[in-house]
């Protein structure tokens, strides 16, 4: 599905940000190996650092919302424990550009027996909010105002991993 969210910045509407969250049917596996090699990778990194939790101001003073973003996935400052708590990991950060993968498991099942879909929708949230953060001059933050998510198919722990995109195009 597709989420379109929009935020206002300085009381006017500066950003529109499209997330699509990719059900992975990847034929023959290569693009999947790749997948979970670059998630292996970068989830390295942040258990070798500080692990989750929020970064202290001196840490992060002075840079970018894209350097933030950067020493997070390097492991060099905490990165967000809603990661940890709902399995998904941001593999991918540049202008603009943020990509989380998870996978998700049974403690993420809704009573019907599939994924609930605030998983889907914290890890598009997710995407959504650091895509915007990487285009951010040092001291500015952001906040989602609004998320719309429109579902088109059940995900279930079969799944072995799903990725949300977030891309700034506004």
């Amino acid at each position: 599905g597709i989420a379109v969210v929009t935020f206002i910045r300085d009381q006017c509407t500066y950003n529109s940000c499209i997330y699509n969250l990719q059900r992975n049917f990847v034929s023959g596996n290569t693009e999947l190996e790749i997948w979970i090699a670059r998630e292996t990778e970068v989830n390295a990194l942040l258990h070798a650092g500080p692990g989750p939790g929020v970064a202290r101001p001196e840490d992060i003073e002075g840079l970018t919302g894209l350097q933030v973003m950067q020493a997070m996935i390097n492991g060099k400052i905490p990165y967000a424990a809603i990661a940890k708590t709902l399995n998904f990991t941001i593999v991918e950060v540049s202008p603009g550009l943020a990509i989380f993968q998870g996978q998700p498991l049974a403690e993420h099942l809704n009573p019907l027996g599939t994924i609930h879909g605030g998983w889907a929708a914290a890890m598009l949230d997710s995407a959504l909010g650091c895509s915007v953060h990487t285009m951010m001059p040092p001291g500015r933050g952001y906040t989602t105002a609004e998320l719309g998510v429109n579902y088109v198919k059940a995900l279930t722990p079969k799944v072995q991993r799903v990725r949300a995109v977030g891309k700034v195009i506004h």
